[in-house]
């Protein structure tokens, strides 16, 4: 071995030593998750219900039923380098992060949890959502399921022959590539809408998510089934509605 192949050799491995040294796991602030981060806060919050159902939008009592309900599809295993994140954390970072709209690095410092984990965490926590509580939003189909909620609105609020209470909302997304003003709404950004109907105790009997922002709440509700049943006089209502 000639001299420049060993002083070549003698600065490669040195480099690689200086890459190595630097490398670390993760930032030491983020270690202290099990001390700093939302099951601490959590555990903390439960002795002041009003602000623990502030933080998640939701009571300790349903929150724990809702982790029974996703643990089975989101806990991870624990390995010889670190813990998991436990489904509980997973939950309500993803919980908190629906309620509030903040970004995954402003909620890295309040949750401990690096934000490219947390932008994992919400996909598959709502993914888990969805799959779990499918069969809890159930719409009437029959006429004497629906005069039940005309009932309600009437002895609740004064309103008779009223079966659902129907609002739209717009969610803000980033714009699409190539989507030109598809999604563009009249609030000036861009958005899909969600649009849901409610019972008279405030529980959903229909959500429709995913048109785009740009069309109107009237416009909605004629692209999501349940409109078009209304239109088609399907729905188990008496009669057929020719306009809405």
């Amino acid at each position: 071995m000639d001299e420049i192949t060993m002083i070549a050799l003698a600065v490669a491995l040195k480099n690689r030593e200086k890459r190595r040294q630097r490398k670390v796991w993760m930032e030491t602030w983020l270690e202290k998750r099990p001390s700093h981060g939302y099951g601490e806060l959590l555990r903390r919050l439960t002795t002041a219900p009003n602000d623990y159902r502030n933080f998640l939008r939701m009571d300790e009592q349903l929150f724990q039923q809702l982790v029974a309900l996703v643990s089975p599809l989101i806990k991870k295993q624990d390995t010889n380098m670190r813990k998991a994140i436990s489904p509980a954390d997973r939950l309500a970072v993803t919980l908190r992060f629906l309620a509030t709209g903040n970004s995954f690095e402003d909620m890295t410092f309040s949750s401990c949890i690096a934000a490219t984990t947390i932008s994992g965490i919400v996909e598959e926590t709502c993914d888990a959502l969805c799959s779990s509580l499918k069969d809890y939003i159930k719409m009437p189909r029959y006429p004497e399921e629906w005069k039940i909620l005309a009932k309600d609105f009437g002895t609740r609020w004064n309103f008779p022959h009223c079966v659902g209470a129907i609002d739209g909302k717009h969610i803000s997304i980033v714009k699409p590539a190539n989507s030109g003003s598809f999604y563009y709404n009249y609030k000036g950004n861009f958005s899909v809408v969600l649009m849901a109907v409610v019972n008279a105790n405030y529980e959903f009997i229909m959500a429709d998510c995913g048109i785009n922002g740009r069309i109107s709440d009237g416009g909605v509700i004629g692209y999501t089934t349940f409109g078009g049943k209304l239109a088609e006089g399907t729905l188990g209502l008496q009669g057929k509605v020719a306009h809405y």
